[in-house]
């Protein structure tokens, strides 16, 4: 990738999409922040849920170091390639948000709806957020 130009720095900066990746942080970072108390880690098995919340505390500066790399990009004050180095980050948290989105729907449990918030206006972002993935995966020729 040293040749080729990171084009999901575009979308980030110049076509808005900071926009849904500063909310796919926050919620991710949410998410890691209250995993105890998710469905899915009180279904797995009790030798697992230690190493998924340290696991997931772990990850948390990873993601406040991202947010502040977008702040720090739509401030010129970074470059572009210093934010393709949290690409896997901003991958996650897009993807967190949007299956949390969809259990949110499909299961209707109290901790996906209060995760989110107001579901109807979350789920307006199934659609940026499959634009997100795919434009902050593009690179050019």
């Amino acid at each position: 990738m040293s040749d080729k130009l990171w084009m999901g720095s575009i979308y980030v900066k110049e076509e808005g999409g900071y926009e849904i990746i500063l909310k796919s942080l926050t919620h991710y970072k949410k998410r890691l922040q209250t995993i105890q108390e998710s469905p899915e880690l009180k279904e797995a098995a009790a030798m697992f849920a230690p190493l998924l919340q340290t696991t997931a505390r772990k990850k948390i500066p990873g993601i406040v170091e991202t947010k502040q790399r977008v702040y720090q990009l739509l401030l010129n004050s970074i470059p572009a390639k210093t934010l393709e180095e949290n690409l896997e980050i901003l991958q996650k948290a897009l993807e967190c948000r949007q299956a949390d989105i969809q259990k949110a729907e499909e299961t209707g449990l109290d901790y996906f709806i209060k995760l989110l918030g107001d579901v109807s206006e979350a789920k307006k972002d199934v659609v940026p957020i499959k634009e997100a993935l795919i434009k902050i995966n593009q690179y050019s020729q």
